[in-house]
């Protein structure tokens, strides 16, 4: 998704693409797959074997508040017809999913494309719903469920939608002639301006947006009861790599599924989305190679996820070759920072500001080097590159600000942590009375709380890496 796809034009007796629109039904279902099971079981494998169940139900629960809130209104706010000074559309225009029982044209021209709005409505409820999921990984092991759900909501609705319409829906950080592009840049004779901002499946709406609130929130939480001093290893490795893979199956439709089509452009999308992630899981294993003296499985699944997440802005500009560039940078940069929360002193329990900020950040700016049309390194000069700052910077900013204000709110009344002994005991136990596994003694035997960790730098002790 570009910025200038999604200028809806109405036709008087428009055709149906059956293509286009049996693709997106497809790609809709995939990037619903990678929120639940995908990121439920890489989250829950790289927990404590006391946490896994809540560590799940975070996705499931974002999922059940997400899910209801866009079809409510933040379809609305995102993709409305009526903007709302550049930062969000208006909520009422089509409240409850009224007057989308039409088909649209995504692409703005009449005699291609045209599916049902419908179709694309549960393509982007998808995105809303992964993107608040993503940050629970922050705040593993010692957060209420309660005050996760509320969050949910509240940050969904004041920071992903006004973001997604700004980005997506003709708003201050699109192509649109009234964006900060334009103003900076100017536009062309049809008002569009003359540097279209790069984010094609939500490096900014989705990644750096999620890794920003969960950089915040660990600040706000605080950390664990033992972080660096007690054993906090992942309690089942065969689970997160089976929920890497899922979500690298699912991200075929998170990225090529942005096309909005089944053409020669998603077909690009989907060798980039490969060849990326596979450069990726290598670059992760040869920094892991060189500072540890081994490479994990942990380190696998971890660069895959750091792999996805670079290539997914940039998916649509790049080369094949390019898109190999950017991702084995990806898979080493991030390597390199999931242990800076060690050297800093925050509790980013799952790295998603080690990965998801940080390869975000990396692949909105890396388009502004590799796009093949405008990036600097392919002769286009630095105007890309100082857009896709721009775009990052403003995420950076408006995210961070109203996630800390919605963050400190929440903790002044319902407050975010579970008790240090109910932290002590179990998550599980406290917020849903139940345990993911028979803990009780057997044959005089203990049960061990999982196997599998991985070095980080900087610390004795590693969780691993987050989708």
């Amino acid at each position: 998704m570009t910025a200038t796809l999604l200028s809806f034009a109405a036709a008087d007796e428009p055709t149906i693409d059956f293509a286009s629109t049996g693709f997106i039904i497809i790609c809709a279902s995939l990037v619903l797959l990678m929120t639940t099971p995908g990121l439920a079981l890489f989250y829950g494998g790289m927990t404590r074997a006391k946490s896994v169940l809540n560590m799940m139900m975070m996705s499931y629960g974002a999922m059940g508040v997400v899910g209801l809130l866009y079809v409510l209104y933040g379809y609305s706010m995102s993709f409305g017809p009526t903007d709302v000074g550049g930062l969000f559309a208006n909520p009422f225009d089509k409240f409850g999913l009224k007057d989308t029982a039409h088909l649209v044209n995504p692409f703005g021209y009449e005699g291609y494309g045209w599916i049902p709005e419908l179709a694309f409505v549960g393509f982007q409820l998808t995105f809303a719903v992964i993107t608040v999921a993503l940050i629970s990984g922050a705040i593993a092991d010692r957060v209420k469920f309660s005050t996760w759900l509320v969050f949910s909501g509240i940050w969904v609705t004041l920071v992903y939608f006004p973001i997604a319409h700004m980005v997506w829906g003709g708003g201050l950080l699109s192509a649109s002639g009234s964006g900060l592009s334009a103003k900076i840049f100017g536009v062309d004779a049809d008002g569009v301006a003359n540097i279209v901002p790069i984010d094609f499946a939500g490096g900014t709406v989705v990644h750096i947006n999620a890794g920003m609130a969960g950089l915040v929130l660990a600040l706000i939480v605080g950390k664990r009861f033992g972080f660096g001093k007690t054993p906090m290893r992942p309690h089942n490795v065969p689970l997160v790599m089976i929920g890497a893979g899922l979500l690298w199956f699912g991200w075929f439709g998170f990225n090529a599924g942005s096309e909005l089509a089944p053409d020669e452009t998603a077909a690009l999308v989907w060798i980039n989305t490969t060849v990326a992630t596979c450069a990726a899981v290598i670059g992760w294993l040869i920094v892991e190679k060189l500072r540890d003296g081994h490479g994990t499985s942990i380190g696998a699944a971890s660069g895959i996820v750091a792999g996805l997440v670079a290539i997914t802005p940039a998916c649509g500009a790049l080369s094949p070759l390019g898109s190999i560039a950017l991702g084995v940078v990806a898979g080493g940069l991030s390597a390199y920072a999931v242990g800076l929360k060690y050297r800093f002193g925050f509790d980013d329990s799952l790295d998603v500001v080690g990965v998801h900020l940080v390869a975000g950040l990396w692949g909105t700016l890396g388009a502004g080097l590799l796009s093949t049309s405008t990036g600097l390194l392919y002769g286009g000069g630095a105007q890309q590159l100082v857009i896709q700052f721009v775009i990052a910077g403003m995420s950076l900013l408006i995210c961070g600000v109203l996630t800390a204000a919605i963050g400190m709110a929440l903790k002044a009344t319902l407050g975010w942590r579970v008790s240090e002994d109910a932290e002590s005991a179990g998550i599980d136990q406290s917020e849903h009375a139940e345990t993911a596994y028979d803990l009780s003694p057997r044959g005089g035997g203990r049960l061990s709380a999982g196997p599998g960790t991985t070095a980080r730098e900087g610390a004795p002790i590693s969780e691993g890496a987050t989708a």
